[in-house]
């Protein structure tokens, strides 16, 4: 079965697998606490914004061609409509 597993790996960085099918890609990310304040959000919401922002990324792309380390801050370089996605996706606070 597909899936996105999260697992934190250090302060604002967390560890991402994700399998589609047979292929399974590792990924490194770092969560900015800007970016969470921005949102309005706490470290403790982290892991949901990753599994979250990884979602978004795969209904665009294929796991494969997401970066194997980043930092959640360059993704509306390439999409800019994750700024306003990503707060709906997350629900009521």
């Amino acid at each position: 079965m597909d899936g996105i597993r999260v697992t934190p790996a250090g302060p604002h960085e967390f560890g991402v697998e994700v399998t589609e099918g047979e292929e399974t890609t590792s990924h490194r990310v770092i969560v900015p606490p800007a970016l969470l304040d921005g949102w309005g959000l706490t470290e403790t919401e982290a892991e949901h914004v990753v599994r979250e922002s990884f979602a978004f990324l795969m209904e665009r792309e294929p796991a494969s061609s997401i970066l194997p380390e980043f930092s959640l801050a360059i993704i509306p370089r390439y999409f800019p409509e994750y700024h306003d996605e990503l707060p709906e996706r997350l629900g009521p606070g």
